[in-house]
């Protein structure tokens, strides 16, 4: 274990986590952690456990943690993005060269499907911004 423990720590949960304040220096020198918060990450909510109120430098800890949160969760939806692609080049890959009949018989349906829906969704949302694109290059007429 490290020398020096952190102030919080924070167990992860969907859209949070519990915040707990890590105390390493009581009489019996056994470390407790004592829950002190709930987060929701999507509403952005704090939520003090039972009658406590937070500290500014707890609302800051936990700001802070969230934030951080917020990018790393961001940074692992874009890897899972690009490792969407390249599950779909390999797919392809695997169904030119090396799937059978039977395989390919099982998994069009629901593969042409889902490529739809993903190509619909992508052009749409291009059109979306091409139009978003025009309208502030635009420059309304002085009268």
């Amino acid at each position: 274990m490290p020398a020096a423990l952190p102030d919080y720590y924070f167990r992860v949960r969907d859209n949070g986590a519990f915040v707990f304040r890590i105390d390493g220096e009581n009489r019996q020198r056994r470390l407790d952690m004592e829950q002190i918060a709930v987060v929701k990450l999507r509403s952005g909510e704090i939520r003090p456990h039972g009658d406590r109120s937070l500290s500014p430098e707890d609302l800051s800890a936990i700001r802070d943690w969230m934030a951080q949160r917020s990018r790393t969760l961001a940074a692992r939806d874009m890897d899972d993005i690009h490792r969407a692609i390249d599950h779909l080049n390999l797919t392809a890959h695997w169904a030119q060269s090396k799937a059978s009949d039977e395989q390919l018989e099982e998994i069009t349906d629901q593969m042409l499907l889902a490529m739809h829906d993903l190509r619909s969704v992508l052009v749409r949302k291009k059109a979306d911004r091409l139009v978003k694109v025009q309208r502030s290059n635009q420059k309304p007429e002085r009268p």
